[in-house]
């Protein structure tokens, strides 16, 4: 069985989503309206909403099922 490779992350995971989300929405304004754009556009709110729920998962008011 291969071993697995491992990837140390340097940026945490809401740094790598905001930046994906900017990344994305700056590509997007570049191009004309068409699929192209709302897929990019999607994907950014697709990052943020995922930003939003980490942050949600974080918080300390969070309790656990039960």
């Amino acid at each position: 069985m291969p071993k697995r490779r491992r990837i140390k992350q340097i940026k945490t995971l809401t740094e790598r989503l905001a930046d994906e989300a900017a990344r994305c929405r700056d590509e997007a304004r570049q191009l004309a309206p068409g699929h192209r754009r709302d897929m990019l556009l999607r994907e950014a709110r697709r990052d943020e909403t995922a930003m939003q729920i980490e942050a949600w998962l974080r918080s300390p008011g969070l309790r656990a099922p039960t």
